[in-house]
C-alpha cells in the first residue's frame, strides 16, 4: 500500500456535473480573484475546464466573449501584467529576450507587451550584473575561472536571455572589477 496518497480518489467520487454559463463565469471569477492572468491564460484555463466537465449551456462556450467582459470590468490587464512580469525578470536577472519569451508564453499580444520589453531593454545591464552577482561570474567571482567554467558562465547568461556582448563583457572580466555600462 506504497504512497497511498498518490492515488486519484476522484474516481469514487459522483462525477462534476458539466458547465453551463453561470458555472462558467463562477470558474473564471474565481480564477481571476486568485490569480494574477491575462487573457489568453484565463481562456486556455476555462476550455481546460470545459474539456474535463463537458459543456451543458446552449450553443458554443462563451470563454472569448467572457475574458473580454473582464477586461472591460478591469479584472484583466495584459499591460499591466506584462510590465509586472517583465519587472519581475528583470529584478532576478533575466535579460530582455528571456522576458520576450516569458510574455509570449502568457499570451500578451505585442501592443500589450511593447512598454515592458522596452523597459526590460533598457535595464539589460542592470538585470546581467544582478544574474552575474547571483551566479558569481566575472567581477563578483571567488577566483579566475578557466575556460571551461568561462564556457559555463557564458552559456547560463545567455539561456537567461543577455546579449552577448553584454556577457562577453562579464564573463571576462577580472574578480573585483566590475566592467562600466556601455554609453
Amino acid at each position: 500500500m506504497a504512497q497511498r496518497w498518490r492515488v486519484n480518489r476522484r474516481k469514487d467520487r459522483k462525477p462534476r456535473p458539466p458547465l453551463d454559463e453561470e458555472s462558467l463565469r463562477e470558474l473564471g471569477l474565481t480564477y481571476v480573484g486568485r490569480y494574477a492572468t491575462t487573457r489568453a491564460k484565463l481562456s486556455r484555463y476555462l476550455h481546460r475546464k470545459i474539456y474535463e466537465r463537458g459543456w451543458d449551456g446552449e450553443g458554443e462556450p462563451p470563454v472569448e466573449a467572457l475574458a473580454e467582459r473582464f477586461t472591460e470590468l478591469g479584472y484583466i490587464d495584459d499591460a499591466a501584467f506584462a510590465e509586472s512580469r517583465a519587472r519581475s525578470l528583470g529584478n532576478r536577472g533575466y535579460g530582455p529576450r528571456r522576458v520576450k519569451e516569458a510574455l509570449w508564453g502568457a499570451g500578451i499580444e505585442e501592443e500589450d507587451g511593447f512598454e515592458a520589453i522596452i523597459a526590460a531593454e533598457s535595464k539589460a545591464w542592470n538585470a546581467a550584473e544582478i544574474f552575474a552577482r547571483k551566479r558569481r561570474i566575472g567581477p563578483y567571482a571567488r577566483e579566475e575561472l578557466d575556460l571551461a567554467r568561462k564556457r559555463k558562465a557564458m552559456a547560463a547568461m545567455l539561456r537567461a536571455g543577455h546579449d552577448i556582448a553584454i556577457v562577453r563583457r562579464f564573463v571576462d572580466a577580472e574578480p573585483g572589477e566590475v566592467p562600466e555600462p556601455p554609453d
